[in-house]
Order: C-alpha cells, then sequence, then structure tokens
C-alpha cells in the first residue's frame, strides 16, 4: 500500500458491462476522496461512456479505444487502475511508462507494481467490497460505500411514474428466470394490482415475446439508452430482475429491487453479485425454477403503491 503519495494524474480502466462498471463507484469516490486534488480519467466501453459520464467524482470520462492507448504515455499518468483483468491494459499501462499500475495478479499481472490475487470467483464479499479493496492498495479509502449517479440528468415522463419496472433478460444463461414466468408475473400484476408494466432492457432477438400481453403493459425493450433508462427507473416505484445490469441500475437511483438469484454457484450469488444498498429484498434459492410467479406477489403486495 502506498501512503502519502501525492498523484496528479490517475487513470482507472474499468471496460466491461454497465452493472459491474456501476459497483466501481465507491472505488472511484475512494480515489477522488483521498486525492482530491488530482485528475480522474476513466476508461470505459464506448457502451457505457453515457452513463459514466454522470458520475459526479470522475474528471473526465474517455473510451478505452486504440486512439486513446496510442496517446498514453503523451498524457503523463501518475497511476492506473485497471479494475477488471485484462492483458491489453497491463501491457498498455507498462509501456506508456506509468510509474504506479495496480491491478489484480492474472493476465499478466507481472506489469504490475500493486498486485493482488483475484478470490473474487469465491463470492465471499460483494463486488463493491473487493473493487474497494482494489483501490486500498495505493491508499484510497471512503466512509460512503453508497453507488450514485449525482449527475444523472432530469427526466419526466408521467406515464411511465409510479411504475412497476420489469427487466426478464440476463446475460449469463445460468442466472436466467423462465421468460414465460416473467410473462405470467407482468399479467398478473397489471390485472391483480392495478399498477402499470413497464418491460426494459435489450435484446435484439426477444423482445417481441412481451407484445400484446394485455392492457397496463408497456414493452421497452430496445427503446431506450441507458440513461434514458436510468430514468426511468428513478420514477419507478419497484424493479423486478434477475441479476443483470439493470438490477444494479435500478440500485443506483434509489428504487428497490426484487432480485432473484440462485445459491448454488459460488461467485454468482447475491452475496456477491445482489442489489447493493438498503431496501432491495432478494429471493435466492439453489434452482430459480422453485422461484414462482405467486411467492413474488405475495413478497411485494405489501410494498406496492
Amino acid at each position: 500500500m502506498l501512503n502519502k503519495v501525492y498523484f496528479k494524474n490517475i487513470l482507472v480502466i474499468r471496460n466491461d458491462r454497465f452493472g459491474e462498471f456501476l459497483l466501481n463507484i465507491p472505488a472511484l469516490r475512494a480515489l477522488k476522496e483521498t486525492y482530491p486534488d488530482s485528475r480522474l480519467t476513466l476508461a470505459v466501453d464506448p457502451s457505457v461512456k453515457d452513463l459514466a459520464e454522470c458520475v459526479e467524482c470522475c474528471d473526465e470520462v474517455v473510451l478505452w479505444d486504440k486512439q486513446f492507448k496510442k496517446t498514453l504515455r503523451k498524457r503523463r499518468f501518475d497511476a492506473c487502475l485497471v479494475l477488471n483483468p485484462a492483458k491489453e491494459a497491463h501491457w498498455a499501462a507498462f509501456f506508456a511508462g506509468i510509474p504506479v499500475r495496480v491491478g489484480y495478479d492474472r493476465k499478466w499481472g507481472i506489469l504490475l507494481t500493486h498486485k493482488m490475487q483475484d478470490n473474487k470467483y469465491l463470492g465471499l464479499r460483494h463486488e463493491v467490497e473487493y473493487n474497494l479493496e482494489l483501490v486500498g492498495l495505493i491508499g484510497a479509502e471512503t466512509s460512503d460505500r453508497s453507488i450514485s449517479l449525482a449527475k444523472l440528468p432530469a427526466g419526466v415522463n408521467l406515464e411511465y411514474a409510479g411504475a412497476v419496472a420489469i427487466h426478464p433478460y440476463t446475460s449469463d444463461l445460468v442466472k436466467q428466470w423462465p421468460v414465460e414466468k416473467f410473462q405470467v408475473l407482468a399479467k398478473r400484476l397489471a390485472e391483480e394490482s392495478g399498477v402499470k408494466v413497464l418491460i426494459v432492457g435489450k435484446d435484439k432477438e426477444r423482445a417481441g415475446e412481451f407484445d400484446d400481453l394485455g392492457n397496463g403493459i408497456i414493452n421497452l425493450i430496445n427503446t431506450t439508452t441507458l440513461v434514458e433508462l436510468a430514468q426511468i427507473l428513478k420514477q419507478s416505484q419497484l424493479l423486478i430482475s434477475c441479476d443483470s445490469g439493470p438490477m444494479h441500475l435500478s440500485a443506483v437511483v434509489g428504487t428497490p429491487v426484487v432480485a432473484l438469484f440462485r445459491n448454488d454457484l459460488p461467485g454468482k450469488t447475491a452475496r456477491r453479485w445482489g442489489p447493493w444498498g438498503d431496501g432491495h429484498m432478494v429471493i435466492e434459492k439453489n434452482s430459480l425454477l422453485d422461484i414462482t410467479v405467486n411467492e413474488i406477489l405475495n413478497k411485494i403486495k405489501g410494498i406496492l403503491k
């Protein structure tokens, strides 16, 4: 660990999906609070850039692409933190001559100056805590471990206010509750509770599965940007989802989540990937097939407005 070292120019690389990215917000805050006079540059995947620009503690958000990597040496970064292990990022930071290079000891971790073992696959702690531990290698710390998007632009659509949002898909099929059950859940929510139901997310091939389900159900799949999705979730009273990016996004904007998890796969449970913060509800079983529509409806009927 480094203590009492001044960094003028810090680069943080997190270039994977937006859900994983959001869980780094406390770590970014720790860097900015510990080194308030430093310029903090965040390099992300193009799909995440607009959302990343809503994070208050970053001074600059750039795309992690060939053009930026060519300029690394000229940018004169004092420190580079690679938050998701990647050979390419380790090599780029090394050949750019960045003096302090922080990350996990895998995928050419030998190129790093400060590193730790990557035991996250064991799922012993939450991803937020792992990220804070990593930036702690250079002394970064914060007492505020919340996740938020302080610079999220205001977006109001009264048509969606107070709705219940459902995100029916996940990028990891082993975490997928059957879509057919999501369809039944949406219809029963609209019919029995009288709430407006929004189907949100992205899936190029399956979006039509939620067309024509009945009155009160609005299919928004593939129709929003990430920032627009954040605005919609902020206006909703609840999100029901498997482990997914929208689940984390809902937690970030302060909307309660009912999250469906399986607990039989180390590293994929709610202990590591569950919605971060207070007010959320996790339904977790050995098999997602054991989670029923009735169980979810009984869990949420007392909190629906």
